[in-house]
């Protein structure tokens, strides 16, 4: 069953406003009119959360609460459209949490529309959608949200990253460049930041083969011996155990080979070394962009 009833402490994880700042705002301003169970505990339908994430956005922009307490919905939409301008990176924020919660794909894309008309979508990734992806796999596990919720965003990451990806494909010109093969290892299903990766590198203007998630290194072989020029791309965020991250290495070398390059990005790599000429460790996606820039 969705989660569409919440604690004042779920409307703190969920907007950022202290529990003791809300029931000031409501006493002073009536601004959340909450229903209550039989012991006086206070609890939130999906309306009462939607208009206190509205009002913390123009509130945290320097409007003053008094003055937000008695407008009406309309009022406030009209409000934050106006402000999109100035607060770009916030509003996108906010709208995206709010589609999340009303499951409304097609807030997710006139949001994502809007930003797309003053921002690269490199921007709204880094600068909007990391942001986001962080801070609902926190809301997750302290359980402010629903999974579903998470899913629901996720995949609207995810469709869009293969849209914005599709729509630059068409621009490539042929060039001297390696293919870029792309592929998450056996058991990894973390697959939003491999797709950024690939949108990055079709963005630079290089070739592609996508395959995906859940690749074992004896599929890699196969691909190899029909483009024996790749270079390899991956993103290992749980897998492999950073125990196993050798023994991976060494099994990429006996059964793809040494002279194609592997480059991994991801957390499991912050700490592991490796004197494999061949093989290129990425930190953090920022790292990955400039490489590509100096590479060719």
């Amino acid at each position: 069953m969705v989660k569409t009833e919440f604690s004042i402490k779920d409307l703190e994880n969920l907007s950022s406003v202290k529990a003791h700042t809300i029931r000031i705002w409501e006493k002073r301003y009536h601004l959340l009119e909450p229903d209550r169970t039989d012991t006086n505990i206070r609890k939130y339908d999906l309306e009462s959360l939607k208009k206190l994430l509205n009002i913390t956005y123009l509130y945290k922009a320097g409007y003053k609460i008094s003055k937000l307490a008695g407008m009406t919905p309309a009022q406030i939409q009209s409000l934050i459209k106006e402000d999109m301008e100035i607060h770009a990176a916030t509003y996108g924020l906010e709208m995206f949490k709010s589609a999340m919660l009303e499951f409304d794909g097609q807030k997710f894309d006139e949001t994502l529309k809007n930003l797309l008309e003053k921002k690269s979508y490199s921007d709204v990734y880094s600068k909007i959608f990391v942001p986001l992806l962080n801070k609902t796999g926190v809301l997750w596990h302290i359980g402010s949200i629903d999974p579903s919720h998470e899913h629901f965003i996720s995949e609207k990451i995810k469709h869009s990253l293969i849209l914005e990806t599709a729509k630059l494909k068409k621009q490539i010109v042929e060039k001297d460049f390696p293919i870029f093969i792309l592929y998450l290892p056996s058991s990894e299903i973390h697959e939003i930041s491999l797709l950024y990766a690939h949108y990055e590198l079709v963005s630079n203007g290089f070739p592609t083969l996508y395959l995906g998630p859940n690749i074992p290194i004896e599929s890699l072989k196969h691909v190899q011996k029909q483009m024996p020029n790749a270079v390899f791309v991956s993103y290992f965020t749980i897998q492999p155990e950073t125990e196993n991250l050798k023994s991976y290495i060494d099994s990429f070398q006996e059964q793809v080979g040494s002279k194609n390059e592997l480059w991994i990005l991801g957390n499991r790599v912050r700490t592991f070394e490796t004197k494999q000429k061949n093989i290129k460790l990425f930190e953090a996606i920022d790292h990955f962009k400039n490489h590509l820039k100096k590479s060719f």
